[in-house]
C-alpha cells in the first residue's frame, strides 16, 4: 500500500511540474510579448526593435555547461542576423534561488565580461518561461513579425553539436532564417532542444 501511495504522490508530483512549466510553443502559435530588465536596467520588448522582421528568443543561463558552451554560437547568431533584421533576445529562465550563480548581478556581469550585443533579460517569477513552455538553456524559438502578430517559425536547438566539435554540424536556426529570408516556410520547424532543464526553487 505504501509503494503504490508514493508511486502515486512521484506521478502527481511530475503531473505538477509538467504543468508548472507548460506546454512548449510550436510552429505556428503566437509569440507572447513581454517586458522584461535587460542587463542594463531598461525594460525590452519586442516594440524594442521597431524595424525587425523577426526574432530569435534563447532562454539561456550563467550556468549551465551546454550554454555557456553555446555563448560564442549565440553572439555570432545576432552578429550576423541583427543587421538582417533578426536580432537576438536572450532571456534567463532559472529562479536565482535555484541557481544562485543566476542572479541578476551575476547576469549583469557575465553580460560585460562577454560583451554580449544582445539584450540579456531577467524572467522574474518564470511568466515568460512558462508562457513559452522553455525546458531547458539553451532553448530557441524563432519567431516573425507579420501582418498577424509574432509567429513561432522554429523551436529547438540552435544546431546539432552541443560539443561544438563537428565539421558537418547542421545549422538548424540559420537555415530557418535562410528560408524565411527568402519568403519560404522552414522545411525544418522543431527539434529537441539541447541542454541543462529550467531551474526552479523548491514549493514549501
Amino acid at each position: 500500500m505504501k509503494k503504490i501511495i508514493l508511486l502515486l504522490m512521484l506521478a502527481f508530483s511530475a503531473f505538477l511540474s509538467q504543468a508548472q512549466s507548460g506546454t512548449t510553443l510550436k510552429a505556428g502559435d503566437t509569440a507572447p510579448d513581454f517586458k522584461l530588465k535587460n542587463v542594463d536596467n531598461k525594460e525590452v520588448s519586442f516594440g524594442s526593435f521597431p524595424n525587425a522582421k523577426g526574432y530569435i528568443v534563447v532562454f539561456t543561463c550563467n550556468t549551465c555547461p551546454y550554454a555557456v558552451g553555446y555563448e560564442q554560437r549565440i553572439i555570432d547568431l545576432d552578429k550576423k542576423f541583427k543587421p538582417q533584421g533578426y536580432p537576438v533576445i536572450a532571456i534567463n529562465p532559472n529562479d536565482p534561488e535555484a541557481s544562485t550563480a543566476d542572479t541578476f548581478n551575476k547576469m549583469q556581469d557575465l553580460a560585460k565580461e562577454k560583451k554580449y550585443p544582445f539584450p540579456y533579460l531577467f524572467d522574474a517569477g518564470q511568466k515568460i518561461t512558462d508562457e513559452y513552455g522553455a525546458k531547458r538553456t539553451p532553448h530557441v524559438f524563432i519567431v516573425s513579425k507579420t501582418s498577424k502578430g509574432n509567429v513561432v517559425e522554429y523551436v529547438g536547438a540552435i544546431d546539432n553539436d552541443p560539443e561544438g566539435s563537428k565539421a558537418d554540424k547542421v545549422k538548424y536556426a540559420e537555415d530557418v532564417i535562410a528560408s524565411l529570408q527568402r519568403g519560404q516556410k522552414p522545411a525544418i520547424t522543431q527539434t529537441k532542444e539541447i541542454g541543462c532543464t529550467v531551474k526552479r526553487k523548491a514549493k514549501a
